[in-house]
């Protein structure tokens, strides 16, 4: 999402509360603000429990982040090669990487999320074998 998406979307909240504040209805809020009735009713059950600050925008949350012992634990499974982990041949490849580090954390990234230079692994250097391979 784009900054300028985000600002819209924070407005959208924004008006919401004004209409909150005036005594409307969910439904009609959300058909003149076009979003879900059930969006209004979340946006009006923050707005009650902690005011403005309850629907300001909280920011995307990100990508999940390994640990360092998990990290640690990826660079020397990933220092093993592929052939210790079934794949047929020595090329690491993103999809790889993927599968290997939802196999061993149980938690799942994107392909794009993956690589080495990446939030999820960024302490990982590669073997030489990963920069080199295309994608399957």
């Amino acid at each position: 999402m784009t900054d300028a998406e985000a600002a819209v979307r924070e407005r959208v909240r924004l008006q919401a509360v004004t209409r909150f504040e005036g005594g409307e209805k969910n439904r009609d809020i959300a058909a003149a603000l076009r979003v879900s009735e059930r969006s209004v009713e979340r946006w009006r059950r923050q707005w009650r429990e902690n005011g403005h600050a309850g629907v300001a925008s909280k920011g995307s949350p990100g990508r999940a982040r390994l640990p360092d012992v998990q990290i640690a634990r990826l660079e020397r499974e990933l220092e093993r090669g592929p052939l210790a982990h079934g794949w047929a041949d020595q090329r690491w490849t993103l999809a790889r990487v993927k599968t290997l580090i939802g196999r061993l954390f149980h938690v799942s990234y994107t392909v794009e999320a993956s690589g080495p230079w990446s939030n999820a692994t960024s302490a990982v250097s590669p073997p030489p074998a990963l920069a080199r391979s295309p994608a399957p």
